[in-house]
C-alpha cells in the first residue's frame, strides 16, 4: 500500500511483514517489555477513542514530555490518526521555554513520563489556561495515568469515526509542531506535514541495510525530528525497535540487544573512541604495539579504495586481531550507525569504518524534516569529510554567499504563528539553511560553517570557528571548545578539558590532583594545553591561529545551559556568561 500519512505505517507494517512480539520494546524494572504490532495498533486506537471522548479534534495540539519508550509511539499514532497535532517537547529545556511552548502552541493535553519531569512543569501549569489535562506514563499521586485514557478509549470505541477522520486527513496537513531548541531567543515552532516527514522516510529507507529480521536501538530523543524520522524508517522496513533506558545505560543496552542499526551524534562516538584508546594505552608489549598499529592504519582509511591491495590485506588482519573487539563493544552485529546533529570528525569516520563499524554521516535541520544529505553504501556516493549526496527528491544549491539552499517535499510548511520569519527563511521555495557549504565534483555536499557563526577579525579576515573547533576536538584533552575573536586582532578560545582524560594524564605524569580549579592554574597543565593548541595552529592559516585561551573548570551541559538539546553550543549565551573572561583574553 502507499504510505501518504504517517499513521499509514501501521497498516503498511501489517500488510508487509510477519507478526512478531518485539515490534517495539522498552525496559521496565530491569526487564525488556515487548509489544507486538497488534498491541501497538490497539493502544493507538484506544488512545484515539479516549482523546475523542475528551473532545479533542482535528488541529488540536497535544504535547509529550518523555524519554524514549514504546508508549511514545502509541500516543504519536493515536494523536495523528484523528487529525490532532503532536507537539513533542525536549525533557531538558528550561522552565521559561516550557511555559512559552505550552502557551504558544495552545496545548490542550500534556503527557509526561513521570514524577521527575512533572516537577519541572507542575508549578507553572496553573498559569497555562489552555492545558486541560495532564497524563503520566508512570503512576504519580494526584495525576491521571495513561492507562486511564486507554481504559476510557476501551469503554468508548468509535472505530468508524476514527476511520472517517483518517480519510479526511491529507498528506499536506500538519502532523507535528516541533519547537527548535535554538541558540538565541525563544524556540520557533516548525510545522511539518505528513508529506514533509514521509518524503524523508521514502528518500532514505533504501540506504539502510536492514530488514524485518533486524533490531534497532534508539537512544536519541524522539522529540528531535532526526531520531523520530529514523524511527519511522525502521517501522517502514519492519525493524524491531528497542529503546535504551538512558544515556548511562547505552553500553549495557547495546550488549543486551545486539542491534544492527542505531542513530547517534558524534559526541557518543568520540566518548567511545576515547575510552577504547584509554584501554589501549594500558596494554603492554606486543599487544599495545599491535593496538596502535591498527589505530594508525585505520586513520588512513578512505571509502572505495581501489588499487591498494596491500593496505586492504593489512586492514583485514587487524580486523581479526584488534577491531573485532571493537565490534563486540557494539554488540557484534552492528551493520550501520547513522551520525547526525553535528559535524563528525573525519578521524572518527575513518577509524570506525576501518574497524568494520559502518558510520554514515548525514546533514539536515528540523525545517527540512530533517535530512538534506547523507552518505550511502553506494561506491562514489560517500566520502569522508562530506555529508554525502542530497537525499532523493531533495534539491540543493549554493548561493552566491556560499549558503546552502534546499528545495523539496521535505521543506517545512513554515513557522507556527510567524509568517515574517517564514518569509525570510523560505524564499522563492528555497529553504535558507544558515549553513555554508560546497558541492564537490561528485555531487557530494561538504559543510564548511554557519553563516551567523562566521566572524571577521579587526584585520578584516573571516574565521569559521566551527571548522577550527572540530579539528581541535580531535585531541583527547578537549571536551568542548569555543573560538572567539569577532572584531579582535586575533582568534582566542574558551576550552573545557576532558577531565577524565586529564586526570589519567596527571596520574601518568605524577602530577598530584587537588581540585579542578587549582589544577587548571597549574603551569604543567597549561603548558600541555598550549602544546596541543600549537600543534593544531600549524594546520591553520595565520589569521586562524589560536593566540590565547582560557580553561573552564566545569563541563558545559544541556542542564547547565551552554549546550542545546541537540548538543550544539549556545554561542550567544556563552559569550554573555563568560564575557569577563573573553574580555581578558584580548587585553
Amino acid at each position: 500500500m502507499e504510505v501518504t500519512r504517517i499513521f499509514d505505517l501501521l497498516t503498511h507494517y501489517r500488510l508487509s511483514y510477519k507478526e512478531k512480539d518485539d515490534v517495539l520494546a522498552g525496559k521496565e524494572g530491569g526487564n525488556w517489555v515487548k509489544y507486538s504490532l497488534e498491541q501497538y495498533h490497539d493502544y493507538a486506537n484506544q488512545i484515539s477513542y479516549g482523546l475523542l471522548k475528551l473532545g479533542i479534534g482535528k488541529g488540536d495540539t497535544i504535547a509529550t514530555i518523555s524519554n524514549n519508550r514504546p508508549e511514545w509511539n502509541f500516543i504519536d499514532m493515536g494523536i495523528m490518526q484523528i487529525g490532532a497535532v503532536h507537539v513533542p517537547i525536549y525533557p531538558t529545556i528550561s522552565e521559561e521555554d516550557y511555559k512559552y511552548i505550552l502557551k504558544h502552541a495552545g496545548v490542550k493535553i500534556v503527557f509526561v513520563a513521570g514524577k521527575e519531569l512533572l516537577r519541572k512543569i507542575e508549578h507553572i501549569l496553573p498559569d497555562i489556561e489552555n492545558v486541560q489535562k495532564v497524563y503520566t506514563f508512570k503512576e504519580v499521586e494526584a495525576y491521571e495515568n495513561l492507562s486511564g485514557l486507554i481504559e476510557l478509549g476501551k469503554q468508548n470505541p468509535v472505530p468508524d469515526v476514527v476511520e472517517k477522520l483518517k480519510t479526511g486527513i491529507g498528506e499536506d496537513d500538519v502532523a507535528t509542531l516541533i519547537y527548535t531548541s535554538g541558540t538565541t531567543g525563544f524556540p520557533k515552532g516548525v510545522m511539518l506535514s505528513h508529506k514533509n516527514i514521509l518524503s524523508n522516510v521514502k528518500g532514505s529507507h533504501a540506504i539502510f541495510p536492514v530488514d524485518e529480521t533486524s533490531r534497532g536501538l534508539s537512544y536519541l530523543p524522539l522529540c528531535h525530528v532526526y531520531e523520530r524520522m529514523v524511527n519511522y524508517v525502521l517501522q517502514y522496513k519492519g525493524v524491531s525497535i528497542y529503546y535504551a533506558e538512558n544515556m548511562a545505560t547505552i553500553v549495557d543496552n547495546i550488549q543486551e540487544v545486539s542491534p544492527h542499526i542505531m542513530t547517534t551524534v558524534p559526541r557518543l562516538l568520540e566518548k567511545v573512541y576515547d575510552k577504547i584508546l584509554a584501554k589501549g594505552r594500558k596494554l603492554k608489549g606486543i599487544k599495545k604495539q599491535m593496538f596502535f598499529y591498527a589505530v594508525n592504519l585505520g586513520l588512513k582509511y578512505e571509502f572505495d579504495q581501489t588499487g591498494k591491495a596491500f593496505y586492504q590485506a593489512k586492514l583485514r588482519l587487524m580486523n581479526k586481531l584488534v577491531f573485532s573487539k571493537w565490534r563486540a563493544a557494539f554488540g557484534g552485529e552492528m551493520v550501520c550507525i547513522v551520525s547526525g546533529g553535528a559535524a563528525l570528525q573525519p578521524r572518527l569516520a575513518r577509524i570506525y569504518n576501518a574497524a568494520g563499524i559502518n558510520v554514515l554521516e548525514g546533514y539536515g535541520m528540523t525545517e527540512s524534516s530533517p535530512v538534506i544529505a547523507v552518505n550511502t553504501f553506494v561506491p562514489g556516493k560517500r566520502k569522508i569529510g562530506t555529508v554525502g549526496p542530497p537525499l532523493e527528491g531533495v534539491e540543493v544549491k549554493i548561493s552566491a554567499e556560499g549558503e546552502i539552499l534546499v528545495k523539496g517535499d521535505n521543506v517545512m510548511k513554515g513557522y507556527y504563528k510567524d509568517e515574517a520569519m517564514t518569509a525570510t527563511t523560505i524564499v522563492d521555495g528555497w529553504l535558507h539553511t544558515g549553513d555554508v557549504g560546497v558541492i564537490d565534483d561528485k555531487g557530494l555536499l561538504k559543510i564548511t560553517g554557519r553563516v551567523k557563526e562566521i566572524f571577521k577579525t579587526s584585520m578584516g579576515k573571516y574565521i569559521s570557528p566551527v571548522l577550527l573547533e572540530n579539528k581541535i576536538k580531535e585531541s583527547p584533552f578537549f571536551d568542548q571548545i569555543m573560538v572567539v575573536g569577532e572584531n579582535q586582532k586575533f582568534a582566542a578560545a574558551l576550552i573545557v578539558p576532558d577531565f577524565e582524560h586529564l586526570r589519567t594524564w596527571c596520574k601518568i605524569k605524577g602530577v598530584a590532583w587537588t581540585n579542578t580549579e587549582e589544577m587548571l592554574k597549574n603551569k604543567v597543565i597549561r603548558d600541555r594545553f598550549k602544546r596541543e593548541i600549537d600543534c593544531f595552529n600549524k594546520q591553520f592559516g595565520d589569521t586562524e591561529k589560536i593566540k590565547k585561551f582560557e580553561l573552564i573548570d566545569h563541563e558545559w551541559t544541556v542542564d547547565s545551559g551552554e549546550i542545546t538539546a541537540n548538543l550544539k553550543l549556545k554561542r550567544s549565551l556563552i559569550q554573555k556568561r563568560y564575557a569577563d573572561i573573553i574580555e581578558k583574553l584580548f587585553v
